[in-house]
């Protein structure tokens, strides 16, 4: 049957409903507020983008945020926008000062979209200029103007003032998360020394830019004191630990660059070219660059972003008549670094030290990592632990962000998943039983270890992070004691061998309904005690009540509901609180009597859900239902 098609079938959007119908275009995905890259906290970036352009361009030291139930407000003090474009700078597409780079050089919104998006999106949007003693207000609803006034500032400072109330008619229900606004203020602070942000009455500022940054965040102490280099438009921290991997933080204009891009490459490659050079030694380049731990951010005129939300850097040079990234970053390293050695032969020893150490360990498996490659392969060709997809995260299809891979305990698990799941961008793995615990163990046993081995195969990160085959790794065990054990084992392994891949939040929990409510009109799933109480109010007086209590208990065609678009995931996430060596020591270490006493202590006890094995002990280990949170790892 052919659908009418005429004039009347061609429509033209308003640039507001535009937004609203498709605010995936511009902020990425909605999310809830459970996850740092929810678009409630991208609402808030792009606001504070232009603050921060502000103070780059010499304008305003002070930037101040709250954050009150869900109203946004930021203030700054810089030179407050032109007050006869405010309407267009609040509500035009493609209208900005960042066109002209003489006005803002290197900055990171460059489009125009930034508040216009945060307009659209909001329920309630008010932005106020002050200038020369006078303040302009528009106020506006769904990015339509509801009132527009003038009046005398009244000693009021210079600069911008903007509010806003994220629409929940089109993110639902959500709530902003502290910690995850304030480390991306933290963020603002490293990259701009001496630019103080308050939040909520909280201040933060830097006075070492990424100097504090990786004091602050590394697990441990450093093998070495922290190199910090700085030149024009680039800045670089670097030190080594004594773990496993490699951890990066990279930056520009501001952005943090998450998934990293050609900055990150042209580092990489540079280090270990300059390291070459000054021990005059062909390293393997995995031995110069395991534990290293390093920050990085540059300054780029026009950068070209993989995404609206800005996590990749795609631009290939430093500005349009200027050098490459990749020689720019590739002559710095050079210079500095090579002088950095040779002033401080000290450092220069015990990077030598630890070069020839990983180089050794290497050596020591590489005969036990062929036979694990052939192991590898031949699981691969029966197909016996992986259910692949077609999609993977290292492709440029559009839909790699998508990728997935769910990894489960048991054939019942892992066959609900493998039926419900999305065959182009959901792979399934397949544990049997409950994995080694990894503590105290070197990367010997990833390779020795069968399961550990062909899931580090299937993820394709033995070699390289860059070949990660999936966006997101998901935990997805029973909500029971050996579920929440399997959880710990695996979150071990990651910390231990693989911690990158939690750094730049790859991993996750799968959450799936502990309840399921429902009568002959309705299906409620809950996930709480909480959620169940409240479909029982809202479905009224004796509805069907059934307590899941293992994934293989979900048939498939309910599974789907619970892996598909609205997938319920708990990122687990390294704080800069969080000491990743005094953790596995405290939660897998042979410390069993003071684990014991902290569980016992900090048991949470739900009704219903209880199981008669409430702790569990078994090698050292101690898992306790309901007991860890695990978007702060454990």
């Amino acid at each position: 049957m052919s659908v009418g098609y005429s004039e009347e079938s061609i429509k033209t959007l308003e640039w507001q409903d535009h937004i609203r119908k498709r605010p995936g275009m511009y902020i990425g995905k909605l999310g809830n507020g459970s996850q740092p890259d929810d678009g409630i906290y991208v609402l808030l970036k792009e606001v504070v983008d232009n603050s921060v352009d502000e103070f780059m361009m010499g304008a305003g030291k002070r930037i101040e945020i709250s954050v009150v139930d869900h109203t946004v407000s930021v203030r700054d003090y810089g030179r407050g926008i032109p007050q006869g474009k405010l309407m267009d700078v609040a509500s035009k597409m493609n209208t900005g000062a960042k066109y002209d780079s003489k006005a803002f050089k290197k900055s990171v919104g460059l489009n125009g979209v930034g508040i216009k998006a945060v307009n659209a999106l909001s329920k309630k949007f008010i932005i106020r200029s002050i200038r020369e003693g006078i303040a302009k207000e528009i106020e506006f609803s769904a990015g339509l103007p509801v009132r527009e006034q003038n009046y005398a500032s009244n000693g009021e400072l210079t600069g911008t003032f903007i509010e806003f109330l994220p629409d929940d008619a089109v993110f639902g229900e959500y709530a902003f998360q502290d910690e995850y606004i304030e480390q991306m203020i933290r963020n603002y602070t490293y990259l701009n020394t001496n630019l103080t942000i308050t939040f909520n009455g909280k201040e933060f500022v830097s006075k070492n830019g990424l100097l504090d940054l990786l004091n602050e965040n590394l697990g441990g102490e450093p093998l070495y004191p922290i190199i910090h280099l700085t030149g024009n438009d680039i800045e670089v921290a670097i030190t080594h630990s004594s773990g496993y991997g490699e951890d990066y933080y990279t930056f520009v204009n501001g952005q943090h660059t998450i998934q990293g891009g050609t900055h990150l490459t042209a580092f990489r490659e540079s280090y270990v070219k300059t390291i070459r050079e000054f021990y005059k030694k062909d390293f393997d380049p995995a031995d110069v660059r395991m534990s290293l731990i390093a920050a990085i951010s540059i300054k780029v005129e026009e950068p070209i972003f993989e995404s609206q939300t800005k996590t990749k850097l795609g631009s290939k040079d430093m500005s349009p008549d200027g050098p490459s990234i990749r020689q720019f970053i590739g002559d710095f390293i050079k210079k500095e670094l090579d002088n950095y050695l040779h002033k401080h032969s000290e450092t220069a020893s015990i990077l030598l030290q630890k070069i020839l150490e990983s180089e050794k360990e290497r050596k020591a498996i590489s005969g036990i990592k062929k036979i694990a490659r052939e192991r590898a392969k031949k699981a691969s060709l029966h197909n016996k632990k992986l259910r692949d997809c077609r999609v993977h995260y290292n492709t440029s299809d559009p839909r790699a962000e998508e990728s997935t891979l769910f990894i489960t305990e048991g054939d019942s698990a892992s066959g609900s998943i493998t039926k419900s799941r999305d065959v182009n961008t959901q792979a399934v793995f397949s544990l049997k039983g409950k994995p080694l615990n990894t503590y105290g163990l070197t990367k010997k046993i990833v390779y020795e270890n069968e399961e550990f081995n062909l899931l580090q195969s299937a993820l394709d990160i033995e070699d390289d992070m860059d070949n990660l085959r999936y966006n997101r790794i998901v935990i997805a065990t029973d909500a029971d004691v050996d579920g929440m054990h399997i959880r710990l084992l695996l979150i071990s392994f990651f910390l231990q061998f693989f911690p990158e891949l939690i750094r730049q939040e790859h991993l996750f929990i799968l959450q799936t309904p502990l309840f399921r409510v429902r009568n002959k009109k309705k299906t409620s799933y809950c996930y709480s005690s909480e959620e169940r109480e409240k479909a029982i109010r809202e479905l009224g007086p004796n509805p069907e009540i059934t307590r899941f209590k293992g994934l293989g208990e979900i048939s498939p065609e309910e599974f789907a509901n619970f892996i598909g678009p609205d997938m319920r995931l708990d990122p687990v996430r390294l704080t800069k609180d969080d000491q990743i060596f005094a953790l596995l020591e405290f939660y897998m270490g042979k410390n069993t009597p003071l684990r014991q006493d902290f569980i016992i202590n900090n048991l949470r006890i739900e009704e219903d859900i209880v199981e008669e094995d409430t702790i569990h002990f078994e090698d050292g280990n101690v898992t306790a239902e309901a007991s860890f949170q695990h978007d702060t790892l454990v």
